[in-house]
């Protein structure tokens, strides 16, 4: 029986399931154990999967979207704009010495010049996927051979948009009478216009991210249902990616510029946390695709040619992408990391392959050729990347230092500790106007879009996002933080969120609201010290303005407020290790009230001390917390 499209994806996931841990433990990519596990389960393995394969790896070719998307929310349009003249130089240089040099390989091969120059611009591309997620895994993104190949790959996505005319303009072709899936809007536009294209998608999707995204999201924000921003998240990316198709633009491409424009959004967060399980599984299911497709009937026929192919492929782009590495004086381990992460054919290319064989400039048997040298180049660069990480870097680097040097991280404020506010009202507020009134940033997070907006205004760096939810926390940054401060008004929620942070992220130190003795006894009892109770600063304030309004001076008033302060913090501290510290009357009518006051009596002396003492020069000094 015909595998149904169900059990297809069911065998895809599960097969990812088993593989991806296995290859982990291994100290393997992921993406091996994706493209094995495809293999495995392929039509010339086990034969589990049936011919609705290629119809899932169309549909899952959409984590690619989700992942450039996720990417754009982390690149401000500020450092977008900076980095344009990395993305043309290493780009465009890349493209057009790759193409040159596979295209006089293949001439020499004696290939027929259409059939050369249109392999060779296919080949030209990378993949996208491949990269982006060994980037993510390494952590590599912010690093200079990171940013290097992420500019390389944007203007390959770029340089779709014009391969896809300048093809059919190859093969001599006329696609006003060829009805296909590539026909999009683009063709239908005058020549002068189509030139165009990418500025006047680009000028709609800031249109777009200024006028109809974040209002969207404000107005659905409101209803306070999370399954409702995840629909939206979704609409978004599935709509703008369908929106790019019909211009004429590369979907990831659009995806990306979206991602983009709401970067400065107080949703950027949100939107992470919402797209990155959808991305993730999508991606998985395309790399199990991938290693499903691979056709070994089409190997077996002739595999000289097949590899001698994909070997002359991998060095040639080798050697352009570290030539131009090394133009642009990244340093040599960068180099050969920007170079073989890059050597890969993409995934674009089983799309242009197939364009062009209905463009009649490859023939069937030629197209399942290219086909399965595309599918083995990207099979073999996680391998090329573990050779190059254990064994080729370190002879050009005789004393290896950490992660952070020998990538050369990109981290413009990295003596100043990462800290993360949860809950912007009046007490949290209070805390992050302080810290900023001293040039301390913060990432801040809450859950009323009108407030975020408010604050945003005034320039504070606020997001919306479900601080409960532990994707919100992961894309807020939890996992390079140092230091929590818990500030909502719901105490059930600042409990959740002090357990799972100390549960996941237990380096992490947290400064946690309470609202009364009780919740700061369930703080100090489970670990968290840095407990402050909203009510006890402004009752001690109040008090000395009694006590100085009855005559007693303001500095002995304040002197007094201090020494209650700092004998009640110690009294629950010891209280808190206590059984009975549930009720609160017990509390407040047995000795602990008697030992209290006795404390405060004996500090009775400062205040005669003061009477008979003008001036207030110390009125500002603090007393330790008495033992």
């Amino acid at each position: 029986m015909e595998p149904t499209l169900a059990m297809n994806t069911l065998l895809f996931l599960g097969v990812a399931i088993i593989m991806v841990p296995l290859a982990r433990k291994f100290g393997l990519s992921s993406v091996i154990g994706y493209i094995a596990g495809g293999i495995i389960i392929g039509p010339y393995v086990l034969r589990l999967t049936g011919k609705d394969v290629d119809d899932i790896m169309h549909a899952s070719e959409f984590g690619v979207i989700m992942l450039l998307f996720l990417v754009g929310l982390e690149l401000e349009p500020r450092k977008f704009w900076e980095m344009r003249k990395k993305i043309v130089g290493l780009g465009l240089t890349q493209m057009l010495l790759t193409i040159a040099l596979l295209f006089l390989v293949f001439m020499t091969a004696g290939w027929r010049l259409d059939k050369a120059i249109a392999i060779a611009i296919c080949f030209a591309l990378s993949s996208t996927a491949i990269v982006l997620q060994t980037l993510q895994e390494k952590n590599y993104l912010k690093t200079t051979a990171g940013e290097a190949s992420f500019s390389t790959l944007l203007f390959q996505d770029i340089a779709v948009i014009p391969i896809l005319a300048i093809l059919p303009i190859i093969a001599n072709y006329k696609a006003t009478h060829h009805n296909n899936e590539i026909q999009v809007l683009i063709q239908t536009l005058p020549e002068w216009l189509q030139a165009v294209t990418v500025i006047m998608g680009v000028v709609l999707l800031i249109l777009l991210g200024r006028y109809v995204f974040v209002p969207f999201l404000r107005y659905v924000s409101k209803s306070g249902m999370t399954e409702l921003l995840t629909a939206s998240s979704l609409f978004l990316v599935i709509g703008v990616s369908e929106l790019m198709i019909v211009i004429g633009l590369s979907p990831a491409l659009g995806a990306f510029l979206a991602g983009v424009m709401l970067a400065n959004s107080e949703f950027r967060h949100e939107l992470e946390a919402q797209i990155d399980p959808f991305k993730g599984l999508l991606l998985a299911v395309f790399f199990v695709s991938v290693g499903s497709t691979m056709n070994f009937s089409v190997i077996q026929q002739d595999p000289l040619f097949i590899f001698s192919t994909v070997f002359a492929v991998l060095l040639i782009k080798f050697i352009v992408l570290f030539a131009i590495g090394r133009f642009f004086r990244i340093d040599t381990p960068q180099s050969l990391f920007y170079a073989f992460a890059l050597s890969q054919v993409g995934e674009f290319a089983f799309v242009l392959i197939n364009y062009a064989s209905s463009l009649y400039l490859l023939n069937p048997e030629l197209n399942a050729q290219m086909m399965a040298v595309t599918a083995i180049t990207m099979c073999i660069t996680p391998f090329l990347l573990i050779i190059n990480d254990k064994i080729i870097t370190p002879r050009f680097i005789k004393d290896i230092p950490d992660e952070s040097q020998d990538f050369n991280i990109l981290d413009s404020n990295v003596s100043q500790k990462k800290i993360i506010i949860v809950g912007f009202g009046h007490f949290g507020s209070t805390v992050g106007r302080l810290l900023r009134a001293n040039k301390i940033s913060a990432t801040v997070l809450d859950r009323d879009s009108d407030r975020v907006k408010l604050l945003r205004s005034y320039g504070f760096k606020v997001y919306y996002g479900d601080a409960t939810r532990i994707p919100i926390l992961r894309a807020a940054g939890i996992e390079d933080a140092e230091v929590l401060v818990l500030c909502l008004d719901d105490p059930d929620d600042n409990k959740f969120i002090a357990d799972i942070v100390r549960e996941h992220y237990p380096k992490v130190k947290i400064f946690v609201r309470a609202k009364n003795r009780i919740d700061a006894y369930g703080y100090l009892n489970n670990g968290i010290n840095n407990v402050y109770r909203e009510t006890l600063g402004t009752a001690v304030d109040m008090a000395v303005d009694v006590l100085h309004e009855t005559g007693m001076r303001k500095y002995a008033a304040r002197r007094l407020g201090q020494r209650f302060m700092a004998i009640d913090k110690a009294s629950i501290r010891r209280l808190a290790k206590t059984k009975d510290n549930d009720d609160e009357i017990l509390l407040f009518t047995t000795k602990e009230i008697l030992q209290r006051e006795e404390e405060l009596l004996a500090y009775d002396n400062i205040n005669f001390e003061n009477k008979n003492w003008e001036g207030s020069s110390s009125a500002d000094e603090e007393d330790e917390e008495p033992n």
